[in-house]
């Protein structure tokens, strides 16, 4: 899902194996915590407009239930991976576990680019996820919820399918669904809000006026959109934010020194994040190609897209004001 050679999984495990050494964890619980408890991996076959059958791979991965139900979310990506998969299940368990709430650690996906998909087939695809896996997820076993490019629509043709198997009704299988259809209020802006609240008790600690503050984004989606937007309301500045172009099938970054309008932006942004190329340079952005969001001048890199998003490869190219 990241360059070419990276591989998450194999991240969070060196990440784990540094934590345990300093934790002194006994080999037994290493052993355990090291690789998911579960793994499914399924075919679904969906009917497609033109009246052909196409196979999709899917994923569900329980990395650990000890504290909980698995909590996590599912990603609809072309470039989805069994091993990112596993990495982002096992990095939900130790999130879970920081904060104490009584959660476990799973993760799914879909190897598919929902903007090649109708509608109906994305629904299609919803509900032959959910029958694969329908025996294995519920709310006292793996709560799924939303992630890349999927979202509350999605969410709701899932619980409607569990539902439709077993004959009643299940509101607390699945989170991040419509809030007039037992969804909860603020979950949508939820964790872009947390990013920029613990980016304002950091500025605080750093002695560093958030009014006075840039800050470049990667990434326009729900996350990106709504740090951007609280980012600003407390007064600082965001001059980037930068999404993927299905049309030209590459990342650009949207540059305006003197600040970006994020009520504008949103206008000209589809359902997936992508915002219309013409009509931003025609409000005065700078197109770049994707990667230049981190060599804006800024006080502030906010990654909000994918995993990996800053490595060895790319850490000179930062331009960091302070």
């Amino acid at each position: 899902m990241a360059q070419k050679g990276f591989n998450a999984y194999k991240m969070a495990q060196e990440q784990f194996e540094k934590v345990a050494e300093l934790l002194e964890l006994d080999e037994t619980t290493r052993d355990l915590l090291m690789t998911p408890m579960r793994e499914y991996h399924f075919s679904i076959p969906v009917k497609m407009d033109d009246g052909s059958i196409k196979i999709f791979k899917g994923f569900r991965i329980q990395h650990n239930d000890a504290r909980g139900p698995c909590k996590g979310g599912i990603r609809f990506h072309p470039q989805e991976t069994a091993d990112t998969v596993r990495a982002l299940s096992m990095w939900m368990t130790w999130k879970c576990a920081v904060v104490d709430i009584p959660l476990g650690g799973g993760k799914g996906g879909v190897i598919c680019d929902p903007h090649d998909l109708s509608e109906r087939e994305q629904e299609n695809l919803c509900r032959g996820w959910v029958r694969q896996i329908a025996r294995d997820i519920g709310p006292i076993r793996d709560v799924p919820a939303p992630d890349v490019m999927t979202n509350s629509q999605h969410m709701l043709w899932m619980m409607d399918e569990y539902q439709a198997i077993f004959g009643a009704q299940y509101p607390g299988v699945i989170t991040g669904k419509p809030v007039d259809l037992g969804g909860s209020l603020g979950r949508t802006e939820a964790t872009g809000y947390g990013l920029v609240y613990i980016l304002r008790e950091a500025l605080k600690e750093n002695n560093i006026d958030i009014t006075k503050s840039t800050a470049s984004i990667e990434g326009f989606g729900n996350v990106a959109r709504y740090a951007a937007e609280l980012f600003i309301e407390y007064g600082g500045k965001v001059i980037s934010v930068s999404c993927w172009d299905q049309k030209d099938s590459c990342a650009y970054s949207y540059y305006r020194p003197e600040g970006i309008d994020i009520k504008e932006l949103v206008k000209i942004t589809d359902r997936f994040g992508t915002i219309d190329k013409k009509k931003a340079e025609g409000f005065g952005y700078k197109c770049c190609p994707g990667k230049d969001w981190l060599k804006h001048e800024a006080d502030i890199l906010i990654p909000a897209a994918l995993e990996n998003s800053i490595a060895k490869e790319n850490v000179n190219d930062i331009h960091l004001w302070c």
